[in-house]
């Protein structure tokens, strides 16, 4: 089995996960792990050579603390 089937089967069940939390909080969390097994699942498969950078989607988590703009903000410098 490939190295990307193993994390796509992670995100999955971070996705059954999120639906059988508890509570909200959880279920964030659940989604937000499900999104980075799917997100080193594609960085993977480009490394296996099996997909081209360009076609690599961005994941969007919506994330309220502001990871996404310091991280941009910090390779802009």
């Amino acid at each position: 089995m490939k190295q990307s089937e193993i994390f796509r089967e992670n995100a999955e069940n971070c996705a059954h996960l999120a639906e059988a939390a508890a509570n909200e909080p959880a279920f964030h969390r659940y989604k937000r792990m499900e999104a980075a097994w799917r997100a080193l699942a594609d960085e993977q498969d480009w490394l296996d050579g099996e997909v081209a950078p360009a076609r690599i989607p961005l994941v969007h988590t919506g994330n309220s603390h502001g990871a996404a703009n310091s991280a941009t903000s910090d390779s802009a410098a």
